[in-house]
């Protein structure tokens, strides 16, 4: 099994799914579960890429550590979103995520993003199992048209992982949202929609902008 440190690149969602070996999948019910866990995703089909769990990428942290008050980590909450922030060693490692879960408690999606890059935003969406894989997964900001179809990258014990990345036109629809809307089909056919609450995702995107730099 993975050790947090493996796949902590920031990757506070990850490292708790597999470390607790997670495993869920997704039923026509799925569709409506609601965000229980809520501490603290753009172009054409791309081939997924079999490669280690790893987030969010590790930043030099100049001066030693550049939290405030001079902490070695920060767990903040905004809204639906949590940001958190680790120096370790040379390196700062800040990312934005939500979690959402069943009444059971059972987990049901993750999101994880990395401080903006100019005007992307990029990160890894975690879905369950039971996906039809190769119809992949489609984005929707509330009423706007839908995004173009992507692919999953692979899967992991935790669940199958989406890479995700936002241009500026599409964080700007992001801030002004209510929610994103997964669109992704069963292994059967029928529809297997997910919703990501976007409640203060513009101020976790600013606070994690900010705390990154």
């Amino acid at each position: 099994m993975m050790s947090a440190k493996q796949v902590f690149g920031l990757s506070t969602v990850a490292a708790l799914l597999i470390n607790a070996g997670v495993i869920f999948y997704a039923t026509p019910g799925d569709a409506t579960s609601a965000p229980i866990e809520a501490k603290a995703t753009k172009g054409g089909l791309t081939d997924p890429a079999p490669q280690r769990l790893q987030l969010t990428q590790a930043q030099p942290a100049t001066g030693g550590s550049t939290l405030p008050g001079g902490a070695s980590s920060l767990n903040e909450t905004y809204r639906d979103w949590r940001v958190t922030c680790v120096v370790q060693g040379t390196t700062k490692q800040c990312a934005m995520s939500q979690a959402q879960a069943q009444q059971n408690r059972q987990r049901v999606l993750a999101i994880e993003l990395s401080p903006p890059v100019g005007n992307t935003v990029s990160g890894t969406l975690v879905l369950p199992f039971g996906l039809a894989l190769d119809a992949g997964v489609a984005f929707q900001i509330d009423d706007k048209p839908a995004m173009a179809p992507i692919r999953f990258r692979t899967c992991v014990p935790a669940g199958c992982l989406v890479n995700v990345s936002f241009d500026a036109a599409s964080i700007m629809a992001l801030r002004a949202g209510s929610v994103l809307k997964v669109k992704a089909t069963a292994d059967g056919g029928a529809a297997a929609p997910f919703s990501i609450t976007l409640q203060g995702f513009g101020t976790a995107l600013d606070r994690v902008a900010t705390l990154s730099r």
